[in-house]
């Protein structure tokens, strides 16, 4: 293989790890703009309102984020921050590749806060059934509405922290 060969071989994998890598920060970024918005406006909005507005409301939040297009942020954040930590273990140019692997930590406890805290407390919340038919609405949310606001600030923190971390890894590897 020639000397131009070569170059466009090596200009080709920077433009994939590049590519990659704005996947993940972009992706990222949306799902931590998701939880600061949750955190800073939607749950305190419903913690204004009453018992049953509260519980209607948050169940048809909680059924209309079950989309194609959050899937694909929460799915993709980590799957491209994966991908891009794998193009950057080569010997070239590991300088980002630190705060790639950050990224990946911090978005592993934003998945294990999601698995464990949300998901089954937004179960809980859509089996007490329709809130016309609740019968003690109050209870449905004490035993929903601190830990999962609590929880969920802690969540847009590590994944507004692993965003920072793709942000820095991105400037990093811009400035190689």
């Amino acid at each position: 293989m020639g000397r131009a060969a070569r170059r466009r071989g090596r200009l080709a994998v920077e433009l994939v790890r590049g590519i990659t890598l704005i996947a993940a920060t972009i992706t990222m970024g949306l799902i931590a703009g998701l939880f600061y918005a949750f955190a800073q406006a939607i749950m305190p909005g419903l913690g204004q309102s009453d018992d049953r507005t509260f519980v209607a409301g948050f169940q048809a939040i909680d059924k209309a984020i079950n989309n194609p297009w959050q899937a694909a942020g929460f799915v993709g954040a980590p799957v491209f921050t994966s991908l891009a930590a794998a193009l950057h273990l080569g010997p070239d140019d590991r300088s980002s590749l630190a705060w790639i692997v950050a990224a990946l930590v911090l978005f592993g406890v934003v998945l294990a806060i999601t698995f464990r805290v949300h998901l089954p407390l937004n179960d809980e919340i859509q089996a007490a059934g329709e809130s016309d038919h609740i019968v003690d609405l109050a209870a449905v949310r004490e035993r929903f509405e601190s830990k999962w606001v609590r929880w969920n600030v802690a969540r847009a923190a590590f994944c507004t922290a692993a965003f920072g971390c793709l942000a820095q890894a991105l400037t990093l590897f811009g400035g190689s």
